[in-house]
C-alpha cells in the first residue's frame, strides 16, 4: 500500500491560531479589568515641593505686608532679603521667618524644581479663554496658554479619591474677582492643588482661595483673601492686604510633611531699608536646613487622568483598554506569521 501523497493547503488550520485568538481575548479581558478597578490615583504622582512644603509665603525679591495678615507656616524670602510689615503681620509658631538665610535659599531651589515638574506634566485638558467660575472639575491637569480669570467660585472634585490631584498649568497671569473662590468637595485637598503660574498671581479682595501657587514672578492678595495652601513666588514680590495663609499639613495626603523649621536658633534681628521705609524684622539663622519626611507607602495620586466623561469626555482607563487590545492583536499576528502554512495529507 503506496503512502498518500502530502500537499501544502494556504487554507489549512494553522498551528497556533487559537492559542493567539485565546491571547487576544485575554488582553481584552485584562484591559476592561484594568480600566474599571484601577483608580485615577494610581495614575499619578503630587507636585514634590521639597523643604518649600513648610513655607506658607515664599518670595525671591521681598515679602511687604500691609494689616494684620497671619501666616501659618514658614515666610521667606530668597536671594532677596527684605521683609516689611511684620508686625504688624504674625507669623504664627511654629513658623518662623527666613530672610536671605540657608533655608530660604534651599526653599527656593526646591520651588524651581517642583515649578518645572507641574509646568512639564502632561495636559489632560484646554482650558484657555474659559473662566473657571461656575465649573466642577475632577482630577487632571489643566492648561491654559495665555492668562486665566477666575471669577466666582471653582468647585474641585476628588470623587472619595483624598488623593486626587489637581494641576493647573497657567502661561501668565492668575486672577481672581472680589469674592471668588476654590471649592474642595469630596475629599479634595488643598495639599494636591497646584497652580503654576507663568507669570504673576493676583487674589481679589475677599477670595477664599485653595492650593499652592507657584509663580514665576510674583504674587499679590488684595483686602481680606485668604489662601488654604501657600504663596510662592521664584523670583519676585508677595504683597500681603491684611490676609490669612495657612500651609497645609501634608503629611498624609500627599507624602511630605511641612513641618515648619522652628528648630533654627539663634534669631537675630535685620534692619532693613525699602521704599516703604526702615523696618526691624526677626528671621532665624538655622544649624540645617529642615528635611521633608516621606512616610513609607504614602499613596500614589491622580495626576495625568483625564477629567471626567462629564467635564472633558473621557479618562485613562480607555487609554489602557485600547493599548491592551493593540498587544493582543500584536500576538495574534504574530502567532499567524510564525506558524506558516500546515502539511495535511490528502487522498487521490
Amino acid at each position: 500500500m503506496s503512502t498518500p501523497p502530502t500537499s501544502f493547503s494556504p487554507f489549512a488550520p494553522r498551528r497556533g491560531v487559537a492559542a493567539a485568538f485565546g491571547v487576544a481575548s485575554l488582553g481584552l479581558l485584562v484591559a476592561g479589568f484594568v480600566g474599571a478597578t484601577t483608580p485615577a490615583s494610581a495614575l499619578g504622582a503630587p507636585v514634590g515641593l521639597g523643604t518649600a512644603a513648610s513655607y506658607a509665603v515664599l518670595a525671591g525679591s521681598t515679602v511687604t505686608n500691609a494689616g494684620s495678615s497671619v501666616i501659618h507656616g514658614d515666610l521667606g524670602v530668597s536671594p532677596g532679603t527684605a521683609v516689611v510689615g511684620f508686625p504688624p503681620g504674625t507669623v504664627v509658631p511654629p513658623g518662623v521667618i527666613h530672610a536671605g538665610d540657608a533655608p530660604a535659599a534651599q526653599a527656593q531651589l526646591d520651588l524651581t524644581t517642583a515649578y518645572n515638574d507641574a509646568a512639564g506634566r502632561a495636559s489632560n485638558a484646554s482650558i484657555t479663554g474659559q473662566d473657571l467660575g461656575g465649573k466642577t472639575l475632577t482630577t487632571g491637569v489643566y492648561t491654559a496658554s495665555t492668562s486665566q480669570q477666575l471669577t466666582g467660585a471653582l468647585t474641585l472634585d476628588a470623587k472619595g479619591d483624598p488623593s486626587a490631584v489637581f494641576v493647573f498649568q497657567i502661561g501668565s497671569t492668575l486672577t481672581t474677582a472680589s469674592a471668588s473662590s476654590v471649592v474642595l468637595v469630596n475629599g479634595a485637598s488643598p495639599c494636591n492643588v497646584y497652580w503654576q503660574v507663568g507669570s504673576s498671581a493676583t487674589l481679589d479682595t475677599g477670595t477664599a482661595f485653595a492650593g499652592t501657587i507657584m509663580a514665576l514672578t510674583s504674587a499679590t492678595l488684595n483686602t481680606g483673601a485668604t489662601v488654604e495652601g501657600r504663596v510662592l513666588a521664584r523670583n519676585g514680590a508677595v504683597t500681603l492686604d491684611d490676609n490669612v495663609i495657612t500651609a497645609p499639613d501634608c503629611a498624609t495626603s500627599s507624602g511630605v510633611t511641612a513641618t515648619p523649621t522652628s528648630a533654627a536658633t539663634p534669631t537675630k534681628k535685620h534692619h532693613t531699608s525699602t521704599n516703604h521705609g526702615s523696618t526691624d524684622h526677626t528671621a532665624s539663622t538655622p544649624s540645617t536646613p529642615t528635611t521633608p519626611v516621606i512616610p513609607t507607602g504614602h499613596p500614589s495620586t491622580g495626576v495625568g487622568v483625564a477629567p471626567s466623561s462629564s467635564d472633558t469626555g473621557g479618562n485613562g482607563s480607555g487609554i489602557l483598554f485600547a493599548l491592551a487590545g493593540l498587544a493582543g492583536i500584536a500576538a495574534l499576528i504574530a502567532a499567524l506569521l510564525a506558524a506558516g502554512p500546515v502539511a495535511v495529507r490528502t487522498r487521490r
